[in-house]
């Protein structure tokens, strides 16, 4: 197995990588910085999240970048940030993962109580928002709602389920409804999965338990397993052939215990090639 090299440290806990124009871009969770790297290693702080954990950014396909939080943010040209689309009759809680798809539908979830809090899990849902600012709940029953992807026909989508430990996938219809569902591949337990990514072969990556990353068939056959030294939060194949994965890593310390890992920044983007490009969305 590929040995993986660090691009960037010093991080407190990067998620949602994702690859566009040319550089990684990922939230940098606790210090409310969304940066970009090159494949140099060069960085750069380019916008602002909202605070805490479990944000993340994409953007449509006009090029406007969005940003989860306890709203749905979209940054205008002018760098201002204004409300995308009403979600309060969806939820009242906020929201954390999104994935744009090919047509400009909007997938975003949550999960409905305080993680941090050490409040009692409860299941989260997935939520659309169509391009012309319409939004609807389109799946519940979630076990933490995680990292997602479209397949590049639009017409899948997959996403984690932390708390059940395996990868969920749905159809999609030509309204953006979902159906369909089914285990998509079990990864042994909860724990397993968190931010994700597609590549032409099918295979989807992941975070699994034990500090690594794990490329896995439909079916729950693992491919290949990048080992850490420490957890892995998400990953994105990128690069200028999107055979790059970039593996979003730092320290985990228990809930009780997340200020201080944003305060040490053990947060790192490691590097490994992959054998087959990124393909969908994101």
């Amino acid at each position: 197995m590929p040995e993986p090299q660090i691009l960037l440290s010093g991080l407190a806990i990067g998620e949602s990588p994702r690859w566009h124009e040319g550089r990684l871009w990922f939230s940098n969770w606790g210090t409310q910085e969304i940066v970009t790297v090159d494949l140099e290693g060069n960085s750069e702080v380019v916008g602002q999240g909202p605070p805490g954990l479990g944000w993340a950014t994409d953007w449509l396909p006009d090029g406007r970048l969005l940003v989860t939080g306890q709203e749905l943010m979209r940054r205008e040209p002018d760098g201002s940030m204004v409300k995308h689309a009403d979600l309060s009759s969806v939820a009242d809680h906020g929201w954390s993962e999104i994935v744009v798809d090919g047509r400009g539908n909007i997938y975003l979830n949550g999960f409905g109580f305080d993680f941090l809090a050490g409040e009692a899990p409860r299941p989260g849902i997935i939520a659309l928002v169509t391009p012309d600012g319409s939004a609807r709940q389109v799946a519940d029953g979630i076990e933490f709602p995680n990292g997602m992807v479209v397949t590049p026909d639009n017409s899948t989508l997959i996403i984690a389920e932390s708390f059940a430990g395996h990868l969920t996938a749905f159809d999609i219809a030509a309204d953006g409804s979902l159906s369909n569902r089914r285990v998509w591949a079990d990864l042994g337990g909860p724990g397993n999965g968190d931010g994700i990514c597609l590549d032409a072969d099918g295979a989807v990556w992941t975070p699994v338990r034990d500090n690594a990353c794990a490329r896995v068939r439909e079916g729950g056959e693992v491919l290949q397993r990048i080992e850490l030294d420490r957890p892995c939060y998400a990953c994105m194949l990128g690069g200028p052939d999107r055979r790059t994965l970039f593996m979003m890593a730092a320290e985990w310390r228990g809930i009780e215990n997340v200020d201080e890992v944003v305060a040490n920044r053990t947060g790192q983007v490691l590097t490994a090639p992959a054998p087959a490009p990124g393909v969908g969305w994101p």
